[in-house]
């Protein structure tokens, strides 16, 4: 049964670009459209600015170079550098794998974007995106003050789902091509309360060692929610060690009922993962205390845009470069199995991620301005983990610092459209938009 509700609503019409969605690639198109001098809205749903790194605790940086240089520049390596001074284990050279404190990412956000002169909008959810003439007409939001509409003159959807993109009606993919199949989730988490030393100097704990604790847990049958040995974790601070493990299959992140179990099932297996960790690394993990589960799920893969470009594994494979070129990526095809391949990683034949030929030393692909352009709407741009590539390329583009640098592309694009009155994203100068980037410090060829 259906019901219609309708009521007026008001209406805020003082923004020129507005940002859907303040993880990193949403934080980085903000701070990039108000620093060109746009009137900026960012609207997030959670109460702190960050994405993963903060609300969802992913306790590592991917790789930020190709081993000869950095790759993700400008707003990306900016944030990246402010939240390692942050902290004094990690080296001031340190570029891959790099812990993160979630606390101290949360402040650096919070003031990069207030010092751009970002206005944020916490707790609001975007609920309704209604188009006309193929433009974007406003974006409804509920929060606490009840429903709004804010109008602009362009719109990035940065919500990790394409959420804008899907309510405005466009065609988008989900997952695997053919089978929709999406990549396993993970609810990350925070154990206290280490023996630093012995963990220091313990076998390494992560999936790509068989003989370490992760597969002992994986196997135990007292510990039925740790399905796998998927192992990443990191020294937060003292006696603090993060943890990405563990995996939830066939979590649909466009259904909140989907996402509502995993959560449930996640605090779960975080509770099995660390009483199991007690178990088998007593003399580090003996003592220790779950300090917290995260905020939000981590959602690998779900929607991904119909752009004007679809970034494939040739272009991967070819280290393909680009004239509409926006930024590069070096990151390895970061493609997480599926539990019908459990035997074989139990068994060490398999490490859990799928891979294609690792990038040498200096090597990486370029992503093209086209592919945050949705097909069909004049004022929508979209960054971060849904542009528009095939399912394997996403697990490579899906990570933080090629959000960033997504999103400070789209955020520069948006002020550059905004300047004229209902000028379409493709009429976008790209070479003004690339010399701005470089400008700006974005790594280009």
């Amino acid at each position: 049964m259906n019901i219609r509700f309708s009521q007026e609503i008001p209406i805020n019409d003082q923004y020129e670009v507005i940002v859907a969605g303040g993880g990193p690639s949403g934080c980085a198109a903000a701070i990039a459209a108000a620093r060109e001098g746009a009137r900026v809205l960012l609207l997030e749903a959670a109460t702190a600015l960050g994405g993963m790194g903060t609300n969802g605790l992913v306790p590592a940086w991917c790789p930020f170079s190709d081993r000869t240089k950095v790759v993700y520049r400008g707003i990306a390596l900016e944030v990246f550098e402010k939240a390692k001074a942050g902290m004094r284990h990690v080296g001031a050279g340190d570029l891959d794998w790099v812990p993160i404190d979630p606390e101290v990412l949360k402040r650096v956000y919070d003031e990069m974007v207030v010092d751009a002169g970002v206005t944020v909008l916490f707790s609001s959810q975007v609920i309704a995106a209604p188009k006309a003439q193929g433009r974007i007409e406003y974006l409804v939001t509920a929060n606490k003050a009840g429903i709004t509409a804010y109008k602009g003159k362009v719109y990035i959807d940065c919500t990790g789902d394409a959420d804008i993109a899907a309510m405005a009606g466009l065609d988008f993919e989900f997952g695997e091509e053919g089978s929709h199949k999406v990549q396993p989730s993970t609810h990350c988490f925070m154990i206290t309360n280490v023996d630093d030393y012995y963990y220091r100097n313990s076998p390494f704990l992560h999936m790509q060692n068989p003989d370490c604790a992760a597969y002992e847990i994986a196997r135990a049958e007292k510990y039925p929610l740790v399905t796998d040995p998927h192992c990443c974790n990191s020294v937060i601070g003292p006696g603090a060690i993060g943890f990405n493990a563990g995996h939830i299959w066939e979590v649909d992140a466009t259904e909140p009922f989907s996402v509502s179990k995993a959560l449930i099932k996640g605090r779960q297996l975080a509770y099995q993962y660390h009483q199991g960790l007690k178990e088998y690394l007593p003399e580090v993990f003996g003592g220790s205390f779950l300090a917290a589960t995260a905020f939000s799920m981590g959602i690998r893969e779900s929607r991904r845009i119909i752009g004007e470009y679809k970034l494939t594994l040739a272009d991967y494979k070819e280290r393909r470069s680009f004239p509409d070129e926006i930024g590069r990526n070096c990151y390895f095809l970061d493609v997480h199995h599926g539990p019908e391949e459990r035997e074989s990683i139990l068994k060490g034949e398999k490490n859990g991620e799928e891979g294609w030929e690792a990038y040498g030393d200096g090597e990486s692909h370029g992503i093209p301005y086209r592919s945050l352009i949705p097909q069909n709407l004049g004022n929508l741009l979209v960054a971060g983990r849904t542009i528009a590539c095939e399912h394997i390329i996403q697990g490579s583009i899906r990570v933080m610092p090629v959000c960033m640098v997504t999103g400070q592309a789209a955020g520069t694009a948006a002020r550059l459209a905004a300047r004229k009155e209902n000028m379409d994203v493709r009429e976008v100068d790209i070479s003004e938009l690339r010399e701005i980037l470089q400008r700006n410090g974005a790594f280009l060829q």
